[in-house]
């Protein structure tokens, strides 16, 4: 249970992959003109607390509606499949209606932490240290918060190509750690 750098770097690249901040920032731009203010501490701590929540909670949240965490982790390599052929096609497969606010809806759920996410936390879970899952979580919140403050600096810096570039190089990661996750809870399902 001690704190380890290696597993800290893996796990807050993992995050960082499912969380996809960076391929988000078109969508957090559409937010902006839509509704106007982004409330990014407000997003960022909402965020923080399902994610740190759900690794603690969440397991025993899926007995307790008798579910196992390969049957979740093998759903969720499906969710994570789906997000990372929308980041590599430039498909859109996930609709959801118009938000009024952006802050803890559509930012800080799902977008930061959702289903995707959640289902990496506990696949993490089974493999890391809390500690190091918690310290990863603590990291890529401050980055999905430095990244909510300046997105419309980072949107200008890159540019529509380099946004484009950087959503498909996370996706493939997404795709490699949707496979990983289904190949090693599948197998599981029928023992």
């Amino acid at each position: 249970m001690a704190f380890s750098w290696k597993e800290f770097v893996t796990v807050s690249m993992v995050l960082f992959a499912v969380i996809d901040i960076m391929g988000s920032i078109p969508i957090i731009v559409d937010l902006r003109t839509r509704v106007g203010h982004i409330q990014s501490e407000k997003a960022s701590v909402v965020a923080m607390v399902i994610m740190i929540a759900f690794l603690f909670v969440g397991e025993e949240i899926l007995k307790l509606i008798g579910i196992d965490t390969s049957s979740f982790a093998v759903a969720g390599s499906f969710v994570l499949f789906f997000l990372a052929l929308e980041m590599i096609l430039g498909i859109r497969l996930y609709k959801d209606e118009d938000p009024s606010t952006a802050s803890i809806v559509p930012i800080a759920f799902p977008l930061i932490a959702g289903a995707g996410t959640m289902t990496t936390l506990l696949s993490l879970k089974a493999e890391y240290a809390t500690i190091n899952i918690i310290a990863g979580i603590i990291v890529n919140v401050i980055v999905v918060y430095l990244v909510l403050k300046s997105s419309a600096k980072i949107e200008r810096a890159l540019g529509a190509n380099g946004l484009g570039v950087i959503r498909k190089v996370f996706g493939v990661i997404l795709l490699a750690i949707a496979v990983k996750l289904f190949a090693a809870n599948v197998k599981e399902l029928f023992i």
